[in-house]
């Protein structure tokens, strides 16, 4: 049957896939017919995402993407890819006058330097094949203020601008590179955060569409820019928000 967004073979690595909006991209990936490549740092949630794959030759590699050794075995360890997906991050909320060097360098660790080191030692051993797709999980707060939230905004705007050169660099080869940026979305660390489900509940009727996100919202949407559907996407900042930032 004709499909232009099946993922049948191709095959994909996702990181942050151990909860989350990256473990849904991974479970939609195998269920469009990719071979899939996870990563995460806890490696019994890691493996409760591998169980949960469709198919067949799947690879699971737990890794620390802040560790530099670890980072060059995951990228040793991985095939010859079709698809990137960048999924993992953390946030940490500060007003500006408590900013300290600690926790911005720990936030940008993981949400800009993790992705843009692992996707040069993917580019220097050959590891993204022509065609490819590399898709980046950012977040609306790259361009809609928030209190409290400068940090994580700052390191999703640098990773919108790092991709963007990336795309244009990679075009030649017809590797293309977009980001998404998702609203509020419902995954564990929004639900076991410090505000309370009647604050949620408030925050929730804001969006115009009524709801918050769910995980996968977001994965059928890196489905399309994964598949050849997308031949002719590439520097793409994909909005995804329930139209929240239509206020």
């Amino acid at each position: 049957m004709y499909n232009p967004f099946s993922l049948e073979g191709k095959t994909i690595l996702v990181t942050g896939a151990s909860s989350g909006i990256g473990r849904s991209v991974a479970v939609e990936c195998s269920k469009m017919g990719a071979l899939l490549v996870i990563t995460g740092r806890n490696a019994e949630r890691l493996s409760a995402t591998f169980a949960m794959l469709e198919g067949g030759g799947h690879l699971q590699i737990p890794a620390d993407l802040t560790n530099e050794s670890e980072l060059e075995q995951l990228a040793e360890k991985t095939p010859v890819l079709q698809g990137v997906v960048h999924s993992a991050g953390i946030n940490k909320r500060l007003p500006v006058k408590f900013i300290n060097s600690g926790a911005f360098d720990e936030l940008m660790q993981t949400n800009l330097y993790a992705p843009v080191s692992l996707s040069r030692l993917l580019l220097k051993k050959k590891k993204i094949e022509k065609k490819a797709s590399l898709v980046f999980i950012s977040s609306i707060a790259s361009f809609s203020a928030d209190m409290g939230n400068a940090m994580y905004s700052a390191s999703k705007g640098a990773l919108n601008s790092f991709a963007k050169v990336m795309a244009l660099e990679l075009a030649p080869q017809q590797i293309r590179v977009n980001c998404i940026q998702p609203g509020v979305v419902k995954t564990n660390i929004l639900l076991s955060g410090d505000i309370s489900q009647e604050q949620l509940a408030e925050e929730e009727k804001r969006y115009p569409l009524g709801r918050f996100g769910q995980p996968e919202d977001i994965a059928f949407a890196t489905v399309y820019l994964l598949s050849n559907a997308a031949s002719w996407t590439t520097g793409a900042a994909m909005t995804i928000d329930g139209g929240i930032t239509l206020k």
